[in-house]
């Protein structure tokens, strides 16, 4: 072989040596890199949107289910009322007590006390109320002093007997008829339950008159004793349906609850009661 035979040989080998190296680079390597960086960015960001859909979505339940149970929480009544257990109950603070429900006549409360607001009458019993009921009674007479107004508590509690020689005295004085208007029959007095009180003022010379309602006293009671708890039981022109005169200075207790939502709707107890679905027997 010459020299430059030997040359070009060498040569030669050198290219293919060279060319061989070359493909033993694998072409696929960065490409597959990008591939798998790629789908890791997209799937991250992919996966994050879901996590945030899903809590977005979740939210969106969460305050669709908060919708829906704030409307099934205000159609279901907020204070329950049992004709057996609470209307015909005498010891209930909710009974009825009507011409058409009267209480047994050995009924009395077993836990009257004597009332801490100014008084009128100094006759021991109708000083009384029933302890709840006496409580809400200072709680209000101490507001409304706060207000500037002085209320004073006439007649609270009545047993069944004073009930009889009251209603027996209007008999004589004034008939059988307007006593039925402007008195109760044995029995058939609130007072009895000790959960009832009348209310009067110096403004009408403490006495028992409608004209209280139209004092600046009698409509601050009306506008705020519901907030204690009571209610004014005889509205003025619902005599057919609650059997009285209307008497802005008689008050009933009913607790907080009931007593502003009886006022709220603007209706008698007995009125209110039927609109609740309560079959009870009215005045006619």
């Amino acid at each position: 072989m010459t020299y430059k035979q030997f040359r070009l040989s060498t040569s030669i080998l050198m290219s293919l040596l060279i060319l061989s190296g070359c493909t033993d680079n694998d072409p696929e390597t960065e490409p597959e890199d990008t591939v798998e960086e790629m789908p890791q960015e997209e799937t991250q960001d992919n996966d994050e949107a879901d996590i945030d859909d899903g809590e977005n979505n979740e939210t969106e339940e969460e305050g669709n289910h908060s919708e829906e149970d704030e409307e099934v929480k205000s159609d279901e009544p907020a204070i329950t009322i049992d004709m057996e257990e609470d209307l015909l109950d005498p010891d209930s603070i909710k009974v009825l007590v009507n011409k058409q429900y009267a209480l047994p006549e050995d009924y009395a409360p077993d836990d009257l006390v004597t009332v801490e607001v100014p008084t009128v009458l100094e006759n021991p019993e109708i000083r009384q109320l029933r302890e709840v009921a006496s409580e809400a009674l200072t709680d209000m007479f101490a507001a409304a002093e706060e207000d500037g107004i002085i209320l004073y508590a006439r007649s609270g509690y009545r047993s069944y007997q004073t009930q009889v020689e009251l209603f027996n005295n209007y008999v004589s004085n004034h008939g059988e008829e307007a006593a039925n208007r402007y008195s109760a029959r044995p029995g058939e007095s609130e007072h009895q339950t000790g959960l009832a009180m009348d209310v009067t003022s110096e403004s009408v010379n403490y006495q028992l008159t409608e004209a209280f309602g139209e004092t600046a006293e009698g409509q601050w009671v009306e506008e705020n004793a519901h907030d204690f708890g009571y209610i004014i039981r005889y509205l003025e022109g619902e005599e057919e349906v609650t059997g009285y005169q209307y008497e802005p200075w008689h008050l009933r207790y009913l607790g907080e609850e009931l007593a502003a939502d009886v006022a709220e709707s603007g209706l008698t107890y007995e009125e209110y009661l039927l609109e609740r679905g309560i079959d009870i027997e009215i005045d006619e």
